[in-house]
């Protein structure tokens, strides 16, 4: 009976009872390799990318955010070099903002939640001190916010209030910043940082507030510089120089060509803050000109006290003598019209009384005043000095050949002119420029080469995961082919031929994994079938059964 190479199930099973044990258990121990392979390869291609969900996280918030994402179903893990949090690349914004809906990470500090929890009797002093708290708490975990700090500390001081304003002392503050591996704050930052602290606490002079990082390092000194310049008053002079140094280069590169020019500013600039009043008095120059304010005049007259006369003595001191009628009239006296002759002295106008007259007049007058407010503006420039370098022009001969040329008299103070204008000259003001034309010594920039194709990140990230898969895919074909298919194509043949006891008998030593019978004779035949017998005791039987199946 010829072979038959599609077994029916029950033919397979019977087959597969034909094959030793050691055969058996390496069919075994393929099949479960084969499928250990395929389901690691199907987890390994399976298995998500985890990002970080949360670093330096105190004991407190790990155990909690742990917790919620055990209820969440979200799978976790921990770094092992750095304990960061990580879970699946895309899980990660939207466990953060569930997480962050339930209020974590806390983050460890305690801020002004610490007011919600105040008891019945709490004295003052306490109050005050819970207050400070919640306060550094607040700060700390605003300046946690900025991307280059992972912790920071906030230690505030503040006096006891007086009455007495000579006495009051200013607070201070003091920042410890614990900054990622790598990072550093630049002096704006730090600047900022000492601006938001001294802007939470009422009357905190931004001198007061001191930083300091991890390493011991005072950060609030690299805010300064010598000359008291901030960083924005800095960065102010550094626009203005670039701006110089491009309204330049901008002018003179359609003249001289593209990458021929190199041109440096240096600005002094005044940052000085000051406002003048003056209040100026002018007398009046001309009386004509001069505007009365006021005018005041008064005139006051009247009668006197007769003067004493007479001839000093004791005669002039004697009584009056008694009057008497004259005989005959007196001459009346000469002399011409309209003149009268003086009396004696002592009896001219002894009969008229004096009298007094007095005038006063009081005028005022405009005064010119001048009232003058000035304010100098801040970021003035003082001083300019310039220096610009223009590289020698290229000619080309007849030949073709290129060769440099330098520039005329001409073109140079053309040049000096165009950059005159273009900075401002003012020779009052003490700006300097300096033209100088030099061949340029500076070897061109060479073209950067591409990134071959096979160098690229997506290319070798695609080409790692092909390569994963095939080698998945080659380990299964492996076993397939390699292992399973040989000993499925030796189970097929181990079937015995049910035509007669000869063919039953090759079958049996076929399939116990001998030599085809040889004909030496009954005797070898017979040991070699209690030989057979005797260890495979099991084929045997199968093939008796065979045989009485078979009516042979």
């Amino acid at each position: 009976m010829a072979i038959d190479s599609a077994l029916s199930p029950a033919a397979r099973i019977q087959a597969f009872g034909l094959i030793p044990l050691q055969q058996k258990f390496g069919i075994m121990v393929a099949v479960a390799a084969m499928v250990a392979l395929v389901i690691g390869g199907w987890l390994w291609g399976q298995s998500p990318d985890y990002r970080v969900l949360y670093a330096n996280l105190s004991d407190r918030d790990g155990g909690a955010i742990i917790s919620s994402l055990q209820q969440m179903n979200v799978p976790f893990k921990f770094s092992e070099g750095s304990g960061a949090l990580l879970v699946p690349a895309n899980q990660v914004h939207e466990v953060r903002l569930r997480l962050a809906g339930q209020g974590l990470p806390k983050g460890g500090l305690a801020g002004f939640e610490l007011m919600e929890t105040q008891k019945l009797g709490t004295s003052q002093f306490q109050e005050q001190v819970n207050y400070q708290r919640a306060l550094e708490g607040e700060l700390a975990r605003s300046i946690q916010s900025l991307s280059a700090v992972s912790g920071a500390r906030v230690h505030l001081a503040f006096s006891k209030p007086s009455v007495f304003v000579r006495e009051q002392q200013k607070p201070s503050a003091s920042v410890l910043l614990s900054l990622h591996p790598g990072r550093s704050l630049d002096a704006g930052q730090v600047s900022a940082i000492v601006h938001l602290v001294s802007s939470s606490i009422p009357d905190l002079p931004v001198k007061n507030v001191t930083v300091v990082d991890q390493s011991g390092n005072l950060l609030t000194a690299q805010a300064g510089n010598s000359v008291g310049l901030d960083p924005s008053q800095l960065k102010y002079v550094h626009e203005v120089e670039r701006s110089f140094v491009k309204r330049i280069e901008a002018i003179l590169n359609p003249l001289i060509g593209g990458g021929n020019v190199l041109a440096q500013v240096t600005a002094d600039i005044d940052f000085s803050q000051s406002e003048n009043i003056a209040e100026t008095y002018t007398p009046n120059q001309a009386a004509a000109a001069a505007a009365v304010r006021s005018q005041q005049t008064s005139e006051s007259s009247g009668a006197g006290n007769a003067p004493a006369g007479g001839v000093p003595g004791a005669l002039s001191n004697q009584p009056p003598a008694n009057p008497s009628a004259p005989i005959s009239a007196a001459p009346a006296p000469t002399g011409a019209p309209g003149q009268t002759t003086p009396a004696a002295p002592g009896l001219a106008q002894a009969g008229t009384p004096p009298s007094t007259t007095r005038r006063d007049s009081t005028v005022n007058y405009e005064v010119d005043k001048t009232i003058k407010h000035t304010r100098q503006p801040v970021g003035t420039i003082k001083r300019l000095s310039v220096a610009v370098v223009v590289n020698h022009r290229k000619v080309a001969d007849a030949d073709g050949k290129v060769t440099s040329k330098a520039l005329s008299a001409d073109e140079i103070e053309q040049i000096n002119a165009l950059v005159k204008e273009v900075m401002g000259y003012s020779q009052e003001r003490g700006d300097s420029l300096n033209i100088t034309n030099s061949a340029f010594s500076a070897p061109e920039n060479e073209p950067i080469a591409e990134v071959p194709l096979w160098k690229q990140p997506d290319t070798v990230a695609t080409a790692k995961e092909v390569g994963r898969n095939l080698l998945i895919a080659g380990l299964v074909l492996f076993l397939v082919l390699g292992v399973l298919r040989p000993l499925l194509t030796k189970l097929s043949e181990a079937r015995p031929a049910a035509s007669g006891p000869e063919k039953a008998d090759e079958a049996v030593s076929g399939a116990a994994g001998g030599a085809p019978r040889q004909p030496d004779g009954f005797e070898a035949d017979l040991n070699a079938a209690k030989e057979l017998a005797r260890s495979e005791p099991m084929l045997v039987a199968n093939v008796v059964k065979e045989w009485v199946n078979g009516n042979e």
